[in-house]
């Protein structure tokens, strides 16, 4: 399981969100078989879905986001409840690309710079919100951080790692996302500008074994600061057969009748967790009757 914890300043000014998703990633990775640098663009997403999920106020609200840049990598997907659990895919699970000169994975490169960041948060009402903004870097917690600047007017930090090791397996990943609220004075500004400009990447002070309460500590060095709600949270999808049966009542009763004539039985994979489902000719015929 991850940890994710939330936190505020004494004087309530700052908070941050933070999440230790080193589970939530590897998790991902086997499920997909991720090449490294899709691995590292997935795992930036998983982690800032959980933890935006987690800021949602409603007990059943969702959100989803999927940055879709015109790299090799295609789209990625991902999706994450209230609570912080979250789900996710990428079109092309398997991306080999050169190393940056710096030797780190290129997941801007990967992702690409031509399109944009895309989400979607069900809130419970009659529509659901929808928010954009063209992609900023393509390197995922910039793009986050231009969302919320733009779509949200929330002045925000947001730092997303993943640490990929020589097997491929995930070694650390996490991240967090600080915001300022309303009327911040410009000495905490300033405070925080210090801070951020000497703290380590997240992944780094992972390796190095600090925990996400220290990483946030680390970063609000010289601030008093309050953890308001620790969660555990996990990778986990809500697929069930009963979900895929309703999805394939939508498809309506022409195209089912084509399925069912033309196909001894139908098989549909979850994009999230590659679980197959088969319905037998019968089934369908079953589904036909219902419609």
């Amino acid at each position: 399981m991850g940890k994710l914890i939330r936190c505020i300043t004494s004087e309530g000014a700052v908070m941050v969100s933070a999440v230790d998703s080193t589970d939530i990633v590897a998790k991902a990775e086997r499920i997909h078989e991720t090449s490294a640098v899709v691995t590292a663009a997935l795992g930036r997403m998983l982690t800032a879905a959980s933890m935006m999920g987690n800021m949602l106020k409603g007990k059943d609200n969702t959100i989803s986001l999927k940055i879709d840049g015109g790299g090799p990598i295609g789209a990625v997907t991902v999706s994450a409840d209230s609570a912080g659990n979250v789900r996710g895919y990428a079109q092309n699970p398997i991306v080999e690309i050169p190393l940056k000169p710096n030797g780190k994975l290129d997941v801007s490169g990967a992702v690409g710079k031509d399109g944009s960041l895309f989400v979607v948060k069900d809130l419970g009402m009659k529509e659901p919100y929808n928010g954009f903004v063209p992609i900023a870097s393509g390197e995922i917690a910039e793009d986050i951080t231009s969302y919320y600047a733009t779509s949200e007017q929330i002045p925000t930090v947001c730092a997303l790692g993943v640490l990929v090791d020589t097997d491929l397996t995930v070694k650390k990943a996490g991240g967090y996302i600080l915001q300022l609220l309303p009327f911040t004075e410009e000495e905490i500004i300033e405070k925080i500008e210090k801070n951020l400009a000497r703290v380590k990447p997240v992944t780094q002070l992972l390796d190095e074994g600090y925990d996400i309460e220290d990483i946030v500590r680390d970063v609000l060095q010289g601030f008093d600061v309050e953890v308001i709600y620790t969660e555990e949270v996990e990778y986990k999808c809500k697929c069930s057969r009963e979900k895929i049966e309703a999805t394939l009542q939508g498809l309506g009763k022409e195209e089912l009748t084509s399925m069912c004539e033309d196909l001894p039985e139908v098989n549909v994979k979850c994009h999230f967790c590659n679980t197959d489902y088969t319905f037998s000719k019968s089934e369908i015929e079953n589904i036909l009757k219902k419609l």
